[in-house]
């Protein structure tokens, strides 16, 4: 009996000198979270120095230049030596042949936070039946037309829903002396938003086509809705700011708030970010109005799944930290508190998060109707391009592609990415 007792402190005390060596352990470590630009909110900052005060464990975040960071994160996992997690863009059709997931990501499936993701959400997430991230982001608020109403109003215009209609805007603008559109492309993703995100307009326009280019059935070049479409992305370059090169997606709320520009692509939360940027501003959240991009007269509300989402690196040395860190991000109590403290998010994919009203996203739902999934979400070997299809976005805007060139090479690179995934439907 004796032995039973002796042998039972021993283990208890085993016990608690493990508990305790590996917290000690924990609180000397520094966990790398690689991300570009904008996608690291100020909330999540926040939420990680409460980590590092409740655990020890600290986190250091790496920002990388959009423009970037495929590259260097594409170098870091073919190298072996990435961060202990990484944030990036999800999508069912992406994630493994962009990152390789199976082999560069740690699987998620079993994590606590699983059960109370919603389940479109973790579709993005998920490759061959496993989840390997944490989609901590709105997917709810689709990329629009911001507008300034005082602008519109004063020039006695509507939010047009024809591209017609839009041209016709632009024009009036621009001879009031105002430039229409506030478009940074030195950022080298923004713009490009402006075709692919039509995904569910062409796929309206020509019935079936995701899954005939899925299946290697149509080529992009070969279709004319597509070609018109970069057409007019092409015929509204002129109405961007005459340093749309050099522009900056962060100093948007400062160019707007001169009263220069009229309008730009964002989210339809995107003015309560502009009262949080500008709290001296003549402009307040509500002076602001929104309608979907209306080329080849869409009117429908693209909508993804997907998003910034964060991954663990499985070549990292503190996978178990990092798991940790992805536990404390999602409680719905921390959850709620990203969401409250996020200016663009109007809801999370947590059960339990109370959502928030967004009187500009009550004003896009009430317009439109109908909604569709984007062509990067729903298409192979879109997103994985995203950056390149910018850059030729960017050459036809200065003359050196024609809008036919720039779906030749998007099919091209399509081809290719096919090609070393030995996408079957290639093999032909």
């Amino acid at each position: 009996m004796k032995r039973l007792v002796v042998a039972s402190v021993f283990l208890v005390l085993l016990f608690t000198l493990f508990i305790v060596s590996g917290f000690a352990a924990s609180k000397n470590v520094t966990l790398t979270v690689l991300s570009s630009q904008d996608q690291i909110r100020d909330a999540e900052v926040k939420l990680a120095e409460k980590f590092t005060q409740k655990t020890g464990i600290k986190i250091d975040f790496q920002i990388i230049p959009s423009e970037q960071f495929d590259n260097l994160l594409a170098t870091r996992l073919n190298s072996g030596e990435c961060t202990d997690l990484f944030m990036a863009q999800s999508g069912a059709l992406i994630i493994g042949p962009k990152y390789n997931v199976t082999k560069n990501c740690v699987d998620l499936t079993g994590e606590p936070w699983v059960k109370k993701f919603d389940p479109t959400v973790l579709s993005a997430v998920t490759f061959n039946k496993k989840v390997y991230g944490c989609l901590l982001w709105d997917v709810s608020n689709p990329w629009c037309f911001v507008y300034n109403k005082q602008i519109f109003n004063k020039l006695g215009i509507t939010a047009p829903k024809t591209y017609a209609d839009f041209k016709a805007a632009c024009e009036k603008i621009k001879a009031a002396g105002i430039t229409p559109i506030y478009e940074p492309i030195s950022d080298g993703w923004h713009h490009t938003l402006m075709f692919p995100e039509m995904g569910a307009r062409l796929n309206e326009l020509h019935p079936g086509l995701y899954e005939q280019l899925n299946k290697n059935q149509i080529k992009l070049a070969d279709l004319p809705e597509a070609q018109k479409l970069l057409e007019q992305n092409l015929e509204t370059f002129q109405y961007f700011g005459k340093n749309s090169f050099a522009d900056t997606y962060s100093d948007t709320s400062r160019a707007l708030d001169t009263g220069q520009f009229s309008m730009t692509v964002r989210q339809p939360t995107y003015p309560v970010e502009f009262a949080k940027d500008m709290p001296d501003s003549k402009l307040k959240a509500d002076d602001f109005g929104v309608f979907v991009m209306p080329f080849l007269d869409n009117q429908i509300k693209n909508m993804n799944p997907a998003g910034p989402t964060h991954f663990i690196y499985s070549g990292g040395k503190h996978i178990k930290e990092a798991k940790a860190y992805l536990r404390f991000l999602t409680t719905v109590g921390n959850a709620q508190f990203y969401l409250d403290n996020n200016p663009l998010f109007t809801w999370l994919p947590v059960t339990g998060v109370k959502p928030k009203e967004s009187k500009q996203l009550k004003e896009l739902n009430a317009s439109v109707k109908k909604s569709g999934a984007v062509m990067q979400v729903s298409v192979s070997y879109i997103d994985p391009q995203w950056m390149q299809i910018g850059k030729d976005m960017q050459d036809m805007f200065l003359g050196q592609l024609t809008p036919k060139q720039v779906l030749q090479n998007v099919d091209k690179r399509r081809a290719e990415q096919a090609s070393a995934q030995k996408d079957p439907a290639w093999a032909k």
